[in-house]
């Protein structure tokens, strides 16, 4: 009896793993597409235009611009757990290229002296693509749309078959 609870309260665990994930992950990608696209100091649009311009994107305000709400949605999206694993692709996408463009060239490590001139390595990105590499394995989680959704065909899926086979209570 004892081995059985403990068995229930450790796969109820391991759903909340992924959510615990996809909370952090989520929220990190909103404050990050926010920056992107509200006037605060060290971001908005303008800035994140002319960054872009710098490493040679083509039409740099609309890359700016959709990647910004690609990470505010996505982000959102991850948060409720919805779609998680199309959501996490389409993440990993953006932080692969950006990364590629932006941090590779300055080796793995972030600035952390902040000295001037030094750009930041990919270390923060090779984290993000890790995480979204493991929602994409596991799913939301156990407190997901996503989980809520497909418990709810489940019970439907449940109950037709009953209905089909006579075993209606």
């Amino acid at each position: 009896m004892r081995s059985r609870a403990r068995s229930t309260r450790s796969r109820h665990m391991r759903g909340l793993g992924p959510s615990l994930l996809r909370l952090a992950v989520g929220t990190v990608f909103v404050a990050h597409g926010l920056i992107k696209l509200l006037p605060v100091p060290g971001g908005g649009m303008r800035e994140t235009a002319a960054l872009f311009e710098s490493l040679a994107f083509q039409a740099p305000f609309a890359v700016a611009m959709t990647l910004g709400w690609v990470e505010v949605a996505g982000g959102m999206a991850l948060v409720l757990g919805a779609y998680t694993g199309w959501i996490a692709f389409a993440l990993l996408l953006t932080t692969a290229v950006t990364s590629w463009k932006l941090h590779v060239p300055h080796g793995l490590f972030l600035n952390w002296s902040l000295a001037p001139g030094v750009q930041h390595g990919y270390e923060f990105d090779l984290l993000l693509v890790g995480a979204l590499l493991s929602l994409i394995a596991t799913g939301g989680g156990s407190l997901s749309f996503d989980s809520a959704s497909r418990h709810a065909a489940e019970l439907e899926a449940d109950g037709y078959a009953r209905v089909r086979h006579g075993h209606v209570d």
